[in-house]
Protein backbone atom coordinates (compact mmCIF):
# COMPACT_ATOMS: atom_id res chain seq x y z
CA UNK A 1 0.00 0.00 0.00
CA UNK A 2 1.29 3.70 -0.53
CA UNK A 3 2.29 6.32 1.79
CA UNK A 4 -1.68 7.99 1.48
CA UNK A 5 -3.49 4.41 2.00
CA UNK A 6 -7.32 4.68 2.61
CA UNK A 7 -9.91 2.09 2.40
CA UNK A 8 -10.91 3.86 -0.91
CA UNK A 9 -7.56 3.02 -2.43
CA UNK A 10 -7.48 -0.38 -1.19
CA UNK A 11 -11.56 -1.62 -2.28
CA UNK A 12 -10.16 0.50 -5.95
CA UNK A 13 -7.05 -1.94 -6.13
CA UNK A 14 -8.72 -4.81 -5.28
CA UNK A 15 -11.74 -4.47 -7.53
CA UNK A 16 -8.70 -3.90 -10.17
CA UNK A 17 -7.28 -7.44 -9.71
CA UNK A 18 -6.83 -10.39 -11.82
CA UNK A 19 -5.76 -13.15 -9.82
CA UNK A 20 -8.38 -13.72 -9.36
CA UNK A 21 -10.87 -10.96 -10.38
CA UNK A 22 -13.47 -10.67 -7.43
CA UNK A 23 -16.23 -10.76 -10.06
CA UNK A 24 -14.88 -14.58 -10.33
CA UNK A 25 -15.57 -15.38 -6.67
CA UNK A 26 -19.12 -16.10 -5.37
CA UNK A 27 -20.35 -15.28 -1.64
CA UNK A 28 -21.97 -18.79 -0.91
CA UNK A 29 -22.98 -17.54 1.94
CA UNK A 30 -23.74 -14.11 3.69
CA UNK A 31 -25.29 -13.66 7.32
CA UNK A 32 -25.02 -12.30 10.87
CA UNK A 33 -24.32 -13.24 14.14
CA UNK A 34 -25.48 -11.17 17.54
CA UNK A 35 -24.50 -12.13 20.94
CA UNK A 36 -24.16 -10.66 24.57
CA UNK A 37 -21.62 -11.43 26.29
CA UNK A 38 -20.82 -10.50 30.54
CA UNK A 39 -17.54 -11.34 31.99
CA UNK A 40 -17.27 -12.39 35.22
CA UNK A 41 -16.69 -9.59 38.19
CA UNK A 42 -17.99 -7.30 35.75
CA UNK A 43 -21.75 -5.25 35.13
CA UNK A 44 -20.80 -4.45 31.13
CA UNK A 45 -22.71 -6.43 28.58
CA UNK A 46 -20.84 -5.90 25.52
CA UNK A 47 -23.47 -6.70 22.37
CA UNK A 48 -21.94 -7.30 19.55
CA UNK A 49 -23.11 -7.93 15.59
CA UNK A 50 -20.92 -9.09 12.78
CA UNK A 51 -21.64 -9.88 9.14
CA UNK A 52 -19.98 -12.73 7.43
CA UNK A 53 -19.71 -13.56 3.74
CA UNK A 54 -17.82 -17.01 3.08
CA UNK A 55 -16.00 -17.33 0.22
CA UNK A 56 -14.33 -20.62 -0.71
CA UNK A 57 -12.53 -21.96 2.45
CA UNK A 58 -12.33 -18.25 4.23
CA UNK A 59 -14.36 -15.75 6.04
CA UNK A 60 -14.62 -12.40 5.91
CA UNK A 61 -15.98 -10.86 8.92
CA UNK A 62 -17.07 -6.91 10.11
CA UNK A 63 -18.68 -5.75 13.21
CA UNK A 64 -21.69 -3.44 12.55
CA UNK A 65 -23.91 -1.23 14.73
CA UNK A 66 -27.75 -2.34 15.75
CA UNK A 67 -29.73 -1.32 12.89
CA UNK A 68 -27.20 -1.22 10.15
CA UNK A 69 -28.02 -4.31 8.54
CA UNK A 70 -30.97 -7.10 8.81
CA UNK A 71 -31.20 -10.61 8.14
CA UNK A 72 -32.91 -10.09 4.93
CA UNK A 73 -30.40 -8.10 3.36
CA UNK A 74 -27.66 -10.33 4.41
CA UNK A 75 -29.77 -13.53 2.82
CA UNK A 76 -30.19 -11.75 -0.13
CA UNK A 77 -26.55 -11.51 -0.43
CA UNK A 78 -25.46 -14.74 -0.65
CA UNK A 79 -24.70 -15.96 -4.27
CA UNK A 80 -23.66 -12.33 -4.84
CA UNK A 81 -20.15 -12.02 -6.76
CA UNK A 82 -17.55 -10.85 -4.48
CA UNK A 83 -16.85 -7.82 -7.31
CA UNK A 84 -20.85 -6.67 -6.59
CA UNK A 85 -20.35 -6.79 -2.57
CA UNK A 86 -17.30 -4.88 -2.92
CA UNK A 87 -19.05 -2.11 -4.52
CA UNK A 88 -22.80 -1.92 -3.20
CA UNK A 89 -24.31 -2.03 0.07
CA UNK A 90 -23.39 -0.95 4.20
CA UNK A 91 -19.96 -0.46 4.49
CA UNK A 92 -19.95 -3.19 6.98
CA UNK A 93 -20.88 -5.78 4.29
CA UNK A 94 -18.21 -4.25 2.12
CA UNK A 95 -15.95 -4.45 4.52
CA UNK A 96 -16.58 -8.07 5.09
CA UNK A 97 -16.31 -9.23 1.46
CA UNK A 98 -13.10 -7.20 0.90
CA UNK A 99 -11.59 -9.42 4.31
CA UNK A 100 -12.94 -12.91 2.76
CA UNK A 101 -10.99 -11.79 -0.25
CA UNK A 102 -7.75 -10.57 1.11
CA UNK A 103 -7.69 -13.99 3.12
CA UNK A 104 -8.79 -16.64 0.50
CA UNK A 105 -6.16 -14.83 -1.64
CA UNK A 106 -4.27 -15.31 1.60
CA UNK A 107 -4.94 -16.20 4.50
CA UNK A 108 -2.96 -15.73 7.50
CA UNK A 109 -1.96 -18.87 8.99
CA UNK A 110 0.10 -18.41 5.21
CA UNK A 111 2.05 -15.60 5.89
CA UNK A 112 5.71 -15.69 6.91
CA UNK A 113 5.20 -12.61 8.88
CA UNK A 114 2.43 -13.82 10.95
CA UNK A 115 3.49 -15.15 14.30
CA UNK A 116 0.82 -17.30 15.36
CA UNK A 117 -0.27 -17.07 19.08
CA UNK A 118 -2.36 -20.07 20.47
CA UNK A 119 -4.76 -19.12 23.37
CA UNK A 120 -5.02 -21.70 25.86
CA UNK A 121 -8.56 -23.47 26.62
CA UNK A 122 -10.68 -21.86 29.21
CA UNK A 123 -13.43 -20.21 30.68
CA UNK A 124 -14.67 -16.64 28.70
CA UNK A 125 -12.74 -14.97 31.04
CA UNK A 126 -9.07 -17.01 30.57
CA UNK A 127 -9.45 -16.83 27.05
CA UNK A 128 -10.49 -13.12 27.31
CA UNK A 129 -7.10 -12.18 29.16
CA UNK A 130 -5.17 -14.14 27.09
CA UNK A 131 -6.06 -12.98 24.03
CA UNK A 132 -6.28 -9.62 25.59
CA UNK A 133 -2.04 -10.13 26.90
CA UNK A 134 -0.95 -11.20 23.53
CA UNK A 135 -2.87 -7.93 22.22
CA UNK A 136 -0.78 -5.70 24.60
CA UNK A 137 2.23 -7.45 24.39
CA UNK A 138 2.48 -5.85 20.88
CA UNK A 139 2.87 -1.78 21.97
CA UNK A 140 6.04 -1.02 22.79
CA UNK A 141 5.93 2.17 24.63
CA UNK A 142 7.10 3.02 28.12
CA UNK A 143 5.65 2.67 31.35
CA UNK A 144 3.75 5.98 32.04
CA UNK A 145 2.90 6.51 28.22
CA UNK A 146 -0.95 7.50 27.23
CA UNK A 147 -2.30 5.16 25.18
CA UNK A 148 -6.07 5.93 23.66
CA UNK A 149 -7.58 2.65 23.18
CA UNK A 150 -10.75 2.57 20.62
CA UNK A 151 -12.96 0.27 21.35
CA UNK A 152 -13.39 -0.89 25.01
CA UNK A 153 -12.79 -4.13 26.18
CA UNK A 154 -12.47 -4.84 29.79
CA UNK A 155 -9.38 -7.50 30.01
CA UNK A 156 -7.43 -5.14 27.38
CA UNK A 157 -7.80 -2.14 29.87
CA UNK A 158 -6.71 -4.12 32.53
CA UNK A 159 -3.39 -5.90 30.10
CA UNK A 160 -2.28 -2.41 29.34
CA UNK A 161 -2.64 -0.85 33.11
CA UNK A 162 -0.36 -3.95 34.08
CA UNK A 163 1.84 -2.65 31.64
CA UNK A 164 2.05 0.41 33.71
CA UNK A 165 0.04 2.55 30.70
CA UNK A 166 -2.04 5.59 31.25
CA UNK A 167 -5.35 4.26 29.13
CA UNK A 168 -7.72 6.85 27.49
CA UNK A 169 -10.99 4.82 26.83
CA UNK A 170 -13.08 5.49 23.72
CA UNK A 171 -16.29 3.79 22.99
CA UNK A 172 -19.14 4.48 21.46
CA UNK A 173 -21.12 2.33 23.51
CA UNK A 174 -19.70 2.35 27.07
CA UNK A 175 -20.36 5.12 29.54
CA UNK A 176 -17.23 3.61 32.33
CA UNK A 177 -14.80 0.82 32.34
CA UNK A 178 -15.35 -1.98 34.75
CA UNK A 179 -13.07 0.21 37.26
CA UNK A 180 -15.30 3.32 37.03
CA UNK A 181 -13.32 4.96 34.75
CA UNK A 182 -14.86 7.09 32.17
CA UNK A 183 -15.04 6.44 28.68
CA UNK A 184 -15.80 9.20 25.96
CA UNK A 185 -17.29 8.78 22.39
CA UNK A 186 -15.58 12.08 21.26
CA UNK A 187 -12.26 10.42 19.61
CA UNK A 188 -10.29 13.67 19.45
CA UNK A 189 -10.47 13.85 23.48
CA UNK A 190 -7.83 9.96 23.31
CA UNK A 191 -6.23 10.75 19.96
CA UNK A 192 -4.29 14.32 20.88
CA UNK A 193 -2.87 13.02 23.92
CA UNK A 194 -2.16 9.77 22.88
CA UNK A 195 1.30 8.42 22.91
CA UNK A 196 -0.03 5.37 21.00
CA UNK A 197 -3.15 4.15 19.67
CA UNK A 198 -4.71 0.79 19.85
CA UNK A 199 -8.27 0.42 18.11
CA UNK A 200 -10.55 -2.24 17.61
CA UNK A 201 -11.08 -3.05 13.65
CA UNK A 202 -14.96 -2.32 14.41
CA UNK A 203 -13.02 1.31 13.20
CA UNK A 204 -13.25 -0.11 9.59
CA UNK A 205 -16.82 -0.48 9.23
CA UNK A 206 -18.03 2.58 11.06
CA UNK A 207 -15.82 4.77 9.20
CA UNK A 208 -13.57 6.14 11.66
CA UNK A 209 -10.75 4.33 9.89
CA UNK A 210 -9.01 6.39 7.75
CA UNK A 211 -9.48 9.36 10.09
CA UNK A 212 -7.19 7.19 13.06
CA UNK A 213 -4.33 6.47 10.19
CA UNK A 214 -3.78 9.80 9.12
CA UNK A 215 -3.82 11.21 12.71
CA UNK A 216 -0.73 8.61 13.95
CA UNK A 217 1.01 8.89 10.80
CA UNK A 218 1.19 13.01 10.91
CA UNK A 219 2.21 12.95 14.53
CA UNK A 220 4.44 9.62 14.15
CA UNK A 221 2.22 7.65 16.76
CA UNK A 222 2.41 3.80 16.92
CA UNK A 223 -1.50 2.66 16.05
CA UNK A 224 -2.08 -1.08 16.92
CA UNK A 225 -5.23 -2.89 15.53
CA UNK A 226 -6.51 -5.38 17.32
CA UNK A 227 -9.73 -6.73 14.51
CA UNK A 228 -12.22 -9.76 14.23
CA UNK A 229 -13.26 -7.13 11.85
CA UNK A 230 -11.18 -7.12 8.81
CA UNK A 231 -8.46 -8.78 10.19
CA UNK A 232 -6.96 -9.42 6.83
CA UNK A 233 -8.20 -5.60 5.67
CA UNK A 234 -6.08 -4.29 8.46
CA UNK A 235 -2.75 -6.53 7.27
CA UNK A 236 -2.95 -4.15 4.24
CA UNK A 237 -2.39 -1.21 6.11
CA UNK A 238 0.77 -2.73 7.82
CA UNK A 239 3.71 -0.09 7.39
CA UNK A 240 1.53 2.51 5.85
CA UNK A 241 0.01 3.60 9.37
CA UNK A 242 -0.53 0.27 10.94
CA UNK A 243 2.17 -0.46 13.12
CA UNK A 244 1.29 -3.65 14.94
CA UNK A 245 -1.59 -5.79 14.13
CA UNK A 246 -3.53 -8.41 16.03
CA UNK A 247 -5.43 -10.49 13.89
CA UNK A 248 -7.69 -12.96 14.86
CA UNK A 249 -10.22 -14.25 11.37
CA UNK A 250 -13.81 -15.68 12.35
CA UNK A 251 -14.63 -18.59 13.74
CA UNK A 252 -13.33 -16.04 16.83
CA UNK A 253 -11.92 -17.38 20.58
CA UNK A 254 -15.62 -16.33 22.38
CA UNK A 255 -17.09 -18.64 20.08
CA UNK A 256 -15.05 -21.67 21.52
CA UNK A 257 -13.78 -22.68 24.38
CA UNK A 258 -11.33 -25.04 23.06
CA UNK A 259 -7.58 -23.71 21.68
CA UNK A 260 -7.76 -21.35 18.92
CA UNK A 261 -5.28 -18.74 17.19
CA UNK A 262 -4.19 -15.47 16.31
CA UNK A 263 -1.76 -14.02 14.59
CA UNK A 264 0.30 -11.06 15.17
CA UNK A 265 2.22 -8.83 13.15
CA UNK A 266 4.88 -6.07 13.10
CA UNK A 267 5.05 -3.68 10.56
CA UNK A 268 9.17 -4.03 10.58
CA UNK A 269 8.59 -7.51 10.09
CA UNK A 270 5.81 -7.51 7.28
CA UNK A 271 6.06 -8.58 3.70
Amino acid sequence: MAETATLDALFTEVLGSESPRPSELIATSVFWIQHGTRLAGSTTVYRNRYVLVRVGQSYGACAFEAGELDSDSCSGASGSDLGTLLREGPLPMRIAALDAYLTETQHHRDRPDAEAVTLPAGTPEQRARSRDEAIAGLLDVAPGSKVALIGVVTPLVAALQERGCACLPCDYNLAATADGGLVTSVMSEVLEPADAVVATGMTLGNGTFDGILRHCEKRNVPLLVYAQSGSAVARAFLGSGVTALSAEPFPFSQFDSGTTTLYRYRAAHSS
